[in-house]
């Protein structure tokens, strides 16, 4: 059975953007007479017929995409909220987006009024906790949604993922530190029950098992207030760890702060990657070594992704991991890495 010319098809063959189409459909005063007649030709030539009755109905939700996050404080996941916005945008979407706060009763409770209003797609950065609650509502709705930097629930054949790829983050890291012939390094910050943190842990056991070391883990929430708790508590109590990669560059950033107090040279008696790489890393002194992870531009690859899932029903691959990079700065010194 041939597939049914869409509005898309007429786009492409008028050389405008879907959202002109629209305008021409809905007799906005808008749009040029000379537009008007490109759109009634590519509509003849595609053989596109307009279903008002069908569009009235639609009129509620074609457009909008629901963005779900976990915690927007966080300017790892802003950046990605907003490259992916504004990818949408320039595409003619609207995004609705909500910001979870690591509450799955939040995430289950924004995703339902989504779904109700009538959401194209959804995008999730979920929380942790209590996932049949969001995601057998969403598949009962039968919504377009991808799992993004986070993956929690394991049906990727219905809810696509796709992350940085954070194992091989955290190896290049803990390989560049391991070149200075560190006595101990650690692997500090992330909640030890939460998959992201042992995937992000990943590449840290590889290097340190190559390179016969024994690990050291200390645990807790991502956020610049532990980092400065674990500066104090790794001088205090294991002086021998003198290298860590942290779980993201809010950990980080609160260890240059913890080391600053103790008057500690974070780059030479300290050496320390973060992960990420948010802004701020390369503005705080010393500028933070971390694991730049591509976040805007990941942003918009999601956007073409689940825009190429709604437009043409091209289905995401169930797992995508996108490149990651070691950018070296002042905190784990300026060597080569062999």
């Amino acid at each position: 059975m041939e597939r049914r010319p869409t509005i898309i098809d007429v786009a492409r063959v008028a050389g405008i953007s879907k959202s002109t189409v629209s305008l021409v459909l809905q007799n906005s005063p808008l749009v040029k007479e000379e537009t008007r007649r490109l759109v009634r030709e590519a509509m003849d030539k595609v053989g596109y017929v307009y279903n008002r009755a069908a569009a009235n109905l639609r009129s509620s939700n074609v457009g909008l995409i629901g963005l779900v996050i976990n915690d927007l404080r966080n300017p790892f996941f802003t950046e990605f909220a907003t490259s992916l916005q504004m990818a949408l945008s320039a595409r003619g979407y609207a995004t609705v987006v909500a910001n979870t706060d690591e509450d799955p009763a939040v995430q289950a409770q924004v995703v339902g009024a989504m779904i109700e209003h009538g959401v194209s797609a959804l995008v999730l950065s979920p929380t942790y906790g209590d996932e049949c609650s969001t995601f057998d509502a969403i598949a009962r709705g039968g919504i377009p949604t991808m799992q993004v930097l986070r993956k929690v629930d394991p049906r990727v054949e219905q809810f696509p993922f796709a992350a940085p790829d954070y194992r091989l983050g955290s190896l290049l890291a803990v390989r560049h530190l391991l070149s200075f012939s560190p006595r101990r390094i650690a692997f500090v910050g992330g909640l030890a029950d939460r998959a992201v943190t042992r995937e992000r842990m990943t590449g840290y056991f590889e290097a340190l098992t190559e390179a016969g070391m024994e690990p050291f883990v200390l645990s807790g929430r991502a956020s610049r207030s532990f980092g400065r708790e674990a500066a104090e508590e790794l001088t205090r109590t294991h002086p021998e760890i003198d290298a860590a990669i942290c779980f993201n560059d809010l950990v980080a950033l609160g260890m240059l702060s913890g080391f600053a107090k103790l008057k500690r040279n974070v780059g030479q008696d300290f050496r320390m990657v973060g992960f990420d790489d948010i802004e701020e890393c390369s503005q705080v002194f010393p500028a933070l070594s971390t694991v730049h992870c591509g976040i805007a531009a990941f942003g918009r690859s999601i956007a073409a992704t689940i825009l190429a899932w709604l437009e043409e029903g091209k289905r995401p691959e169930p797992e995508t991991l996108t490149a990651v990079e070691l950018v070296i700065r002042d905190t784990s010194g300026l060597k080569d890495i062999p």
